[in-house]
């Protein structure tokens, strides 16, 4: 078990308890999962780096908390006693670590009639400012800050002011997506007027042009990267309960779509440690990956639900949502450009093994502790443990620990910096040494200078199949960026999260191009993010002082 200093001061900042030291973390962990017999096998996963399951569950298994989910969906009606109902819910959630997200679009539109009062309606906006200070006086666990999603479907009449909420900034703990229905891809494809309906009565209450709110989506993103869109009916085509309920909302990051009143609990494979011998080992990885889909279930028995009614819709569908991360940098292990259509057939071919170990794990759990509760109505015809396996969640602060590329992103940045707790660290990517040789002393100064400057190989004279083995993500053609997340989709249960981030020069038009790709190859949702298009953001390219790390 081998940290990096930035590994080991995150995990000082947030995960380990007074005195405790990361192997003791592991130990915790697996030990309040109550599974006797395979406690060795998932303190080995987590010790070799080869699973870690999400920061909840790192944080509070073993303590007094013990609620260890990562993503919730809280329900909100058009009620003013609902709604401060689900903030306090959600207080809750944010403070054993959870992150939420909510659907707006019950909310009658600003300016309508309020039933028994005088005044008017102050619309979805007013709330979810609320919420939004709200999650400012909450830390999420004590130890990082809320996170919200907040969705507003587009028929709603006020999904324009929604739309460019965030143009000036504020919201700081809130994600904001656009959910599209189908109804609004017919009227975008035959010029039909678009419906916006009043969700007290539904009524129509005025008519847009599809293409102007299309337009407006592209143009708030390029301006300030919000809102995201999530593809509703795609996800609900997709439902693997459509018995049961429909989905309105996602977690914060979008890769976990849920009922009102679920949770899930995430854990991610580490590709790179499946890399052996300048291949990939299949072996190493089933084995990860049937650990993982038990380790995961064994989480939703020993969880201490925040409310009722998230235990109860929780055990009815047992859903769980196992991902990976490192996906960059076991490319660059087995010499594969990200950019490459090699790299996309790998990556499908991955995704697809692992989907098939974790359904064929999870139909041994049901057969073997019984399928979950709601299994007659869903998709399954034999026994099913859980009603979802599968999830690529972003792994913010996972990859860093586990010494490895986010998620399956391309890399941000050969260099950058990023904030933990009060300090600022800088960072060299490992594969900068590989690419201009071992020998630092003979490195000339300015070469050095221009990775750590642009946090790029690209402007430096080196073979063209270095440089496009180390492209970063805002050097890859977006279009890459979306079949990588189209490929993975095409064998994850739940969704994927992956931000296609661009360099400050994209245009509006190429937004909307990468929106329309993306419905085309039947994404679940898709989010932009321009370079510098905010004032303050999580990573930067380049550094000052980052050094090329052995």
């Amino acid at each position: 078990m081998h940290f990096s200093p930035q590994a080991l001061m995150l995990l000082r900042d947030r995960y380990l308890l007074p005195g405790e030291e990361p192997h003791q973390l592991f130990a915790r962990v697996a030990g309040a999962l109550r599974s006797d017999a395979l406690r060795r096998d998932f303190t080995y996963v987590m010790e070799e780096l080869l699973f870690l399951p999400n920061s909840p569950t790192l944080m509070n298994a073993g303590t007094k908390s013990g609620q260890l989910s990562a993503c919730f969906v809280l329900p909100i009606r058009d009620s003013i006693g609902n709604i401060f109902q689900t903030l306090g819910h959600m207080a809750l959630i944010h403070q054993s670590g959870g992150g939420t997200g909510f659907s707006f679009s019950h909310i009658r539109p600003r300016g309508d009639v309020v039933d028994g009062a005088s005044g008017v309606a102050s619309g979805p906006l007013s709330f979810i400012r609320v919420f939004d200070a709200a999650t400012a006086a909450v830390r999420q666990g004590g130890k990082r800050r809320g996170a919200n999603m907040g969705v507003l479907a587009s028929s709603h009449p006020d999904i324009m002011e929604f739309i460019n909420c965030k143009r000036n900034a504020g919201l700081d703990n809130f994600n904001l997506s656009v959910g599209y229905d189908a109804e609004f891809f017919r009227c975008l494809s035959s010029g039909k007027p678009y419906a916006l309906i009043n969700p007290r009565d539904g009524q129509v209450q005025d008519e847009i042009a599809a293409a102007s709110l299309w337009n407006a989506v592209a143009d708030a993103a390029w301006t300030c990267g919000d809102p995201g869109i999530l593809f509703l009916d795609e996800i609900n085509r997709k439902n693997t309960l459509p018995g049961y309920d429909s989905f309105e909302a996602t977690n914060p990051c979008g890769e976990q779509p849920l009922f009102s009143y679920e949770s899930c609990n995430l854990g991610s494979v580490n590709l790179t440690g499946c890399v052996r011998k300048g291949d990939i080992d299949m072996d190493l990885l089933r084995y990860i990956v049937r650990t993982g889909i038990s380790f995961l279930d064994s989480v939703i028995d020993v969880n201490r639900f925040p409310l009722p009614e998230i235990r109860e819709h929780t055990l009815d569908t047992r859903k769980i949502g196992l991902g990976i991360m490192g996906l960059a940098d076991m490319f660059i292990a087995l010499d594969i450009p990200y950019e490459s259509a090699e790299a996309l057939l790998l990556a499908e071919r991955i995704m697809t093994f692992i989907q098939e170990e974790s359904r064929a794990m999870s139909a041994e759990l049901g057969e073997w502790k019984g399928s979950f509760p709601a299994i007659d109505r869903s998709i399954f015809t034999g026994d099913m443990r859980n009603a979802t396996v599968t999830t690529i969640a972003p792994t913010g602060s996972l990859h860093l620990i586990a010494g490895t590329s986010s998620g399956i992103e391309p890399l941000f940045s050969l260099a950058y910096e990023r904030e933990i707790g009060e300090q600022t660290i800088a960072f060299m990517h490992p594969a900068v040494e590989a690419a201009i040789g071992p020998d630092r002393a003979s490195l000339p100064t300015d070469l050095l200078g221009e990775v750590r400057r642009t946090g790029s190989l690209q402007h430096i004279n080196l073979p063209e199949h270095t440089k496009d083995l180390l492209k970063t993500a805002p050097e890859i053609e977006p279009a890459h960026h979306v079949r990588m997340q189209a490929a993975i989709q095409r064998h994850t249960d739940n969704a994927v999260s992956k931000t296609i981030n661009l360099p400050e020069t994209a245009t509006v038009d190429d937004i909307k191009e990468i929106f329309g790709l993306a419905r085309e190859l039947m994404c679940k949702g898709i989010t932009v993010y321009r370079y510098n298009s905010k004032d303050s953001q999580a990573l930067r390219q380049g550094c000052d002082v980052c050094k090329i790390n052995r």
